[in-house]
């Protein structure tokens, strides 16, 4: 990829060029943000293109900073975005489970250098928190992965600082009680 400061210039005077270059480039990034929110690969995938939709429109209000924090800055807003954007599509959806699987290759999977029993676990983990309802899921997501405060939670889902932290709590449980259902089919087999 060419240098991020010059794509972003680019993109902020919409060359359709730099554009391509900066969707390739990150795509599957946004697309790893979206499926934490998202159920459903093609809602996924559209909500990712939304946002990059989002993110070309708004690129002459991106701040052009140093070489080395332009991708980062890039990086954080393009998050931002990609989750607005998939809270939105789970609002038009009334939040609502959503039918179907998402394909396995579209996880990130640990390092290599990990040993298989922790890439196990992390896809075990992974599948729980896809199986989590679309509520408790999106609060898990925002709060833990992402780093929203509960305040910052109930703003963004138009709900209470109290259910935020009750469907927290809820998520919890539940991955808390799958991690130990898991524990002891595995001692079982022992």
């Amino acid at each position: 990829m060419e240098n991020i400061t010059t794509i972003i210039k680019g993109c902020i005077n919409k060359d359709h060029k730099c554009q391509k270059i900066l969707y390739e480039h990150y795509r599957g990034y946004a697309l790893n943000i979206s499926f934490r929110y998202l159920y459903r690969y093609e809602k996924a995938v559209d909500a990712v293109n939304d946002g990059f939709v989002k993110l070309f429109n708004h690129f002459p209000e991106f701040n052009i900073g140093a070489d080395t924090d332009n991708e980062k800055i890039l990086m954080a807003w393009l998050k931002k975005i990609m989750i607005n954007t998939s809270i939105d599509a789970l609002r038009r959806s009334s939040m609502m489970p959503e039918i179907g699987g998402i394909p396995e290759y579209v996880w990130d999977t640990p390092d290599d250098s990990n040993k298989a029993d922790q890439v196990l676990l992390y896809n075990d983990l992974i599948a729980m928190v896809k199986n989590l309802q679309p509520n408790y899921r999106t609060v898990f997501n925002l709060y833990v992965i992402d780093g929203y405060s509960h305040t910052e939670i109930a703003e963004i889902l138009n709900i209470s600082v109290g259910t935020s932290k009750s469907s927290l709590s809820r998520a919890r449980n539940l991955l808390q009680s799958g991690i130990k259902k898991m524990e002891d089919a595995t001692a079982c087999r022992m």
